[in-house]
């Protein structure tokens, strides 16, 4: 039989009466002749909850706790999706990231999955069994428990897909499909029904939420097919094209396709001569970035916050190396247009523009061949997408 692998966002399985759907939907795909593999997020907003808890404990957890904490909330999700399939009549079985034979490097709380061994899995499906990973985590190669990065459910779903030859990857959550813009911050977002893979890591590379980047990064490598769709569509839809987007290699790449941003980020301003050593120093202290870029005798680089609960401490240990080489400027927001043909004369004009006509004076601006993007003040965000969606979407 084909294997499905399913994924639900924590929205999806918030609380008993969702995961009892959930059940349902996962129940129907098996009974419609498929291998089913679902992973599942924790509940609701469980791991915001852990964080915070922990937060209260230290201004700063440690990361190797924080991945011990957060972890459990998936083990909960996991166990009782497996209760209530049982419930209905088919056979299920729970297994932790690690049980799943997922192996990661050795950071925490935004690692890398390096290889995925899923013969547990395998075995299981060939039992006639529903397996139920939990999302997000995984175990290094010296065997420590770690985390993917917020979203990293996402990529435990795909990365398992490739392992396993699925035949497709299905991501569920509480929207109907992948937008040109966040619905609730631009009303006029266009849902889209057919997106290229390079283009929806590009929006996701520019914080766009509807899908982990490194999750796309899999699919791009393995041509996983990826389906996103409502956790609320009739158990047993097949998908309504209306009601979902299908990610694939072969879609429609032309134009102007998103707004993607990415809220809290730090921008490094610094001189292109010390950019090596500045971004050596950033990839010691596990300190992610994106957008670098050096022109001239200046660089510069954008630091997400998202998956940094200690940024103040590497920020403190990024100071003591190159303190006197770098200047470190908080309160910003990345917002980005995603399309292809965007890095011309024309195209930087107008996103320029735009961001003038809107009193914004961007502090860093960096252009590739799938995204204009950058870097301005926070409280611009919400005016700033809407300004670009009308302009280059709408």
């Amino acid at each position: 039989m084909s294997v499905i692998v399913q994924k639900y966002g924590g929205s999806s399985v918030a609380d008993v009466e969702k995961l009892g759907k959930v059940a349902d939907k996962v129940v129907a795909a098996r009974r419609a002749g498929h291998d089913v593999v679902v992973v599942v997020s924790a509940m609701g907003k469980t791991t915001d909850e852990l964080i915070a808890l922990a937060k209260r404990v230290a201004k700063e957890p440690h990361r190797r706790e924080l991945d011990m904490l957060v972890t459990t909330g998936e083990r909960v999700s996991m166990a009782l999706l497996a209760i209530a399939i049982q419930a209905r009549g088919e056979d299920a079985i729970s297994f932790t990231g690690s049980q799943s034979g997922i192996i990661t490097n050795d950071r925490h709380f935004d690692a890398r999955i390096i290889e995925v061994r899923p013969h547990r899995i395998e075995d299981e499906l060939a039992r006639g069994r529903i397996v139920i990973v939990a999302g997000y985590q995984g175990m290094s190669y010296k065997r420590e428990i770690t985390t993917l990065g917020r979203g990293g459910s996402d990529t435990t779903a795909v990365a398992l897909a490739a392992a396993l030859s699925a035949e497709r990857c299905e991501i569920y959550s509480d929207v109907d499909g992948v937008y040109s813009a966040d619905p609730r911050v631009v009303p006029e977002a266009k849902h889209l029904p057919e997106l290229d893979l390079a283009m929806l890591q590009e929006m996701a590379e520019g914080g766009a939420k509807v899908l982990n980047a490194q999750a796309v990064e899999w699919a791009r490598r393995a041509k996983i097919a990826i389906f996103a769709r409502k956790t609320a569509d009739p158990v047993g839809a097949n998908g309504d094209p209306a009601k979902q987007t299908i990610a694939a290699e072969a879609a429609d790449t032309s134009r102007a396709r998103a707004i993607a941003a990415m809220d809290r980020v730090v921008l490094l301003e610094l001189e292109s001569s010390a950019f090596g050593e500045v971004l050596g120093a950033l990839t010691q202290l596990e300190v992610p970035f994106v957008d670098a870029m050096a022109a001239g005798t200046s660089a510069s680089c954008v630091v997400p916050l998202l998956n940094l609960p200690d940024w103040e401490k590497r920020r403190a240990s990024l100071e003591a190396r190159v303190g006197s080489k770098v200047s470190i400027s908080g309160g910003l927001a990345l917002v980005s247009v995603v399309g292809d043909g965007l890095a011309t004369s024309a195209g930087l004009g107008r996103f320029l523009a735009t961001l003038e006509a809107h009193g914004v004076a961007p502090r860093s601006v960096f252009a590739g061949p799938l995204r204009l993007a950058a870097a301005i003040a926070s409280e611009k965000l919400g005016d700033v997408q809407r300004a670009l969606h009308a302009a280059f979407v709408g």
